[in-house]
């Protein structure tokens, strides 16, 4: 007996270690990549051929989108339940697992009943602690024995996030516009400002839902969830689904018009008034400082 992971690049994956950890020894791993470009069931059939070749105890994987993608894949096709977004899990059967819901506003406790428990681990809630990492599978033999139906569903092509290169789940600092900014063109000031600081252009749900950026600009519980050392937050009312995506945060700036707004609440500093004046003063204020250093 053994515990499988499903692993990936990122932090998120190092965090589902420690819960893996939890299920005991030895621990192997297949990685994410072990079909290119990205396929889906096919990843799903590799993960279901080594758990039954391991006899493995637990599956466990992040919950990233194709962590989500993968393990839910896995669940259909096992016939076994799928635990996601868990922070916490007592390994004892039956399997206690503690997880995120409505959102992250709601922490539930629910008994797994499984024979293998299937786990996804939701990132930045899990510190990293060292231990055994664990052993690569080597898993030649179940890519070559894949269906063909399995490699219908996968990537063809990437398209570039409109974030100048930095990433939203690897930015150090992330400036994000919601409804306040007003329009398509009011997130110029946005962009400014984040290519000052070398960070990345975050949104909310409302400014998606109206055209003005793309979902990959999304924060929240439907969109990226991020754990920046900062976040600035333009004009964002602070709704339960965006605070979702924000848990990893280490300081919030909050800058709105509406001092009683929930995001004002939630914020570490927050600045009272009208964005469109303030962010261009913020930007401003920067360019001067470093032409004073020149």
């Amino acid at each position: 007996m053994s515990v499988l992971v499903l692993m990936e690049p990122g932090d998120a994956s190092r965090q589902t270690l420690t819960l893996a950890r939890k299920f005991g020894e030895p621990m192997h791993a297949v990685q994410m990549n072990a079909v290119e470009p990205f396929a889906p069931d096919a990843v799903a059939a590799i993960l279901q051929g080594a758990a039954d070749e391991l006899q493995a105890s637990a599956v466990l994987a992040a919950g990233t989108e194709r962590g989500h993608e993968v393990m839910a894949r896995l669940a259909a096709r096992s016939g076994l339940p799928l635990a996601a977004n868990c922070v916490a899990v007592t390994p004892i059967p039956p399997v206690t697992v503690a997880r995120l819901r409505w959102g992250g506003s709601l922490l539930e406790d629910a008994l797994l009943h499984s024979a293998r428990p299937l786990i996804t681990v939701a990132p930045h809630t899990v510190p990293i602690e060292g231990g055994p990492e664990p052993a690569d599978m080597d898993v030649r033999h179940l890519v070559a024995g894949l269906d063909k139906r399995d490699l219908l569903v996968r990537v063809s092509d990437h398209v570039a996030p409109s974030t100048g290169g930095v990433s939203l789940t690897t930015a150090k600092v992330i400036v994000s516009g919601g409804r306040g900014v007003g329009s398509k063109e009011g997130f110029a000031i946005i962009e400014e400002l984040a290519g000052l600081l070398g960070a990345a252009v975050g949104c909310s749900r409302a400014v998606t839902s109206a055209g003005w950026r793309p979902h990959t600009d999304q924060v929240g519980q439907t969109g990226t969830k991020v754990a920046p050392e900062v976040y600035i937050a333009c004009g964002i009312s602070g709704a339960t689904q965006h605070m979702a995506g924000l848990k990893g945060a280490k300081r919030i700036i909050a800058i709105n018009s509406d001092a009683q707004a929930p995001m004002m609440q939630n914020a570490d500093y927050i600045v009272v008034g009208d964005l469109k004046e303030i962010v261009p003063a913020i930007s401003a204020e920067i360019r001067r400082a470093r032409a004073g250093r020149i």
